[in-house]
C-alpha cells in the first residue's frame, strides 16, 4: 500500500485558522466530496461518529480521523495543515496541526488498518513532521508525504 495511492494531490490543504474539531470536519467532508465524491454529508457523520469514540489526536500535534462509509470503494485520505492549531483532545494534551484523515468501505478491514498504520508510521517521524510544518504549498506537502514513505521503507 503506498500514500501516492491513498492522497491524491488536491487532497491537501492548508487553513489558517479553523474554530473547531467540528469545523476541521466540515471542512474534511468538502475536501471528500470534491476530491473523491463522497457525500458531504455522510463523511461528516462518519467522522464524528468515530471520534465520539475516543479522540484521535495521537500526540505530538497530530491527528489521525477515519472513517468507514457505504459510499466508498477504496481507502482514500486527506490532509490538512493548520497554521493555528486546534485543541482535538489528544492523548498528550498538545493542540493539533496536521491532520491525516482516512475514508475506508464499510467492509474494508484490513485495508483499512493497514492504512492507517502506514499514516501512523508516516506522521510519527519527527523529520516528516518538521518539513510539513514548514511548508504551506498543498503540492509541496504532498510530496514530502509521499517521498517519506518511500525513505521509510528503505530504511
Amino acid at each position: 500500500m503506498q500514500l501516492a495511492t491513498l492522497l491524491k494531490p488536491e487532497a491537501v490543504r492548508v487553513f489558517g485558522k479553523l474554530s473547531s474539531k467540528k469545523r476541521l470536519f466540515q471542512e474534511m467532508g468538502e475536501i471528500a466530496t470534491s476530491v473523491y465524491g463522497l457525500p458531504a454529508v455522510d463523511a461528516i457523520d462518519a467522522l464524528q461518529e468515530r471520534e465520539s469514540l475516543g479522540p484521535t489526536g495521537v500526540g505530538h500535534g497530530v491527528a489521525l480521523p477515519h472513517a468507514r462509509l457505504s459510499s466508498i470503494k477504496n481507502v482514500r485520505g486527506a490532509f490538512v495543515r493548520l497554521e493555528k492549531p486546534i485543541d482535538f483532545g489528544a492523548v498528550d494534551r498538545q493542540p493539533v496541526d496536521l491532520i491525516f484523515a482516512l475514508f475506508a468501505p464499510q467492509d474494508s478491514g484490513v485495508d483499512h488498518l493497514k492504512a492507517l498504520a502506514l499514516v501512523s508510521r508516516t506522521l510519527r517521524d519527527a523529520t516528516v513532521c518538521g518539513k510539513l510544518r514548514a511548508n504551506s504549498d498543498p503540492a509541496t506537502l504532498h510530496a514530502v508525504l509521499t517521498e517519506a514513505q518511500t525513505s521509510i521503507q528503505a530504511a
